[in-house]
């Protein structure tokens, strides 16, 4: 906690009581790692921690299975019934079910980073990561809707049936826009303002408490600070909510985005 507080070299504790460093960058960056940082780090540990759940979780068919190969297949079940099949159809469903199965358990990890004593950083708190896996969707539902459709998914967006006449440049332009801008646009931005937002003030309210409660501001600050803390502790617990439900609706989303090109008449 100290070394989130205390981020620069010369801080005065006596009228600072939490010290600003001088560039943000001095809490995520990895002086030792070169060009690393501590995003890219524990984006490459997060897709490790899912490849090894996946295989030790799934590599044995035993009768009487384990609490976490349990844990692992039920993920696996619905993720694979709930969203792939459930939404898209059996039909194209189990063709894109690794992908929504890969997204959501790497956004499960990646966002519970958040929560994780020692680590206390969500990976898609840094945008470049949810605009990346949202351009990845973009590209596989558009791609899928020119497969099944070919030109026929281009001009069902730019002159949409049953809509009429008079109101169909307009819906049009609106579905054109929505598919190609701002679908990709608010997965990234919903998935990054969530956790961004979280873990900020899960941060400021465990930080803020810790130093109170440590006498640094007077002790007649130490009551604030025990709840300033404990509210922050019920953050902690709301954050393991929030962390598993943005994982569930990017993955929904995406599924749901895949659905409307490959079944254009739902």
């Amino acid at each position: 906690m100290e070394q989130l507080i205390l981020a620069v070299e010369v801080c005065d504790t006596a009228n600072e009581i939490i010290c600003v460093p001088n560039s943000v960058n001095e809490l995520f960056e990895l002086p030792f790692a070169g060009f690393l940082n501590r995003t890219i780090i524990l984006t490459i540990f997060a897709a490790l921690l899912v490849a090894a759940m996946l295989f030790f979780g799934l590599r044995r068919r035993s009768l009487v299975p384990s609490k976490f190969e349990i844990i692992v297949e039920s993920m696996v079940t619905f993720v694979r019934d709930e969203i792939s099949v459930g939404i898209i159809g059996k039909e194209h469903g189990l063709k894109y079910f690794p992908y929504l199965l890969s997204l959501f358990l790497f956004l499960l990890v990646g966002n519970l980073f958040s929560v994780t004593p020692f680590i206390m950083f969500p990976v898609t708190s840094r945008i470049g990561l949810p605009i990346f896996l949202a351009l990845v969707t973009w590209v596989l539902f558009v791609l899928a809707g020119f497969k099944e459709q070919g030109f026929g998914y281009l001009k069902g967006l730019v002159w949409p049936p049953g809509v009429p006449v008079g109101i169909k440049p307009l819906v049009g332009i609106i579905e054109l826009v929505s598919v190609f801008l701002v679908r990709p646009f608010s997965l990234a931005v919903r998935l990054f303002a969530n956790l961004v937002a979280g873990h900020v003030m899960l941060s400021l309210l465990l930080a803020s408490g810790w130093v109170f409660l440590s006498g640094a501001g007077g002790l007649g600050k130490v009551p604030i600070g025990f709840g300033w803390f404990t509210l922050g502790l019920g953050i902690y617990l709301f954050e393991i909510l929030v962390a598993v439900l943005q994982a569930y609706i990017f993955t929904l989303l995406s599924a749901v985005y895949i659905q409307t090109s490959v079944h254009p008449e739902h």
